[in-house]
């Protein structure tokens, strides 16, 4: 199963969560940013229903393939190291 982890971190002057290397927006307030972090953590959990997707991988392949609904990765969010869930 997928692990999602999102990361809360300085960030242009402020604070922001981080995934993958990909930055929020910047939150003026750590606590802003680790609970819009612990949202989208949660957002994350929700299901959907199987639908067929398509995709482009980093080297310029399509793809397509069938996301199950139900598959929902697992999220965490981490403040300087510390578990928040």
């Amino acid at each position: 199963m997928t692990k999602v982890v999102y990361e809360i971190v300085e960030h242009d002057g402020g604070w922001a969560y981080k995934l993958d290397g990909v930055f929020s927006e910047t939150f003026r307030r750590r606590e802003d940013a680790l609970n819009a972090a612990k949202a989208a953590a949660a957002e994350q959990q929700l299901g959907g229903k199987t639908e067929g997707i398509s995709y482009q991988d980093p080297d310029g392949v399509w793809h397509e393939e069938v996301a199950e609904g139900g598959d929902r990765p697992v999220t965490d969010v981490v403040d300087n190291g510390r578990d928040q869930r």
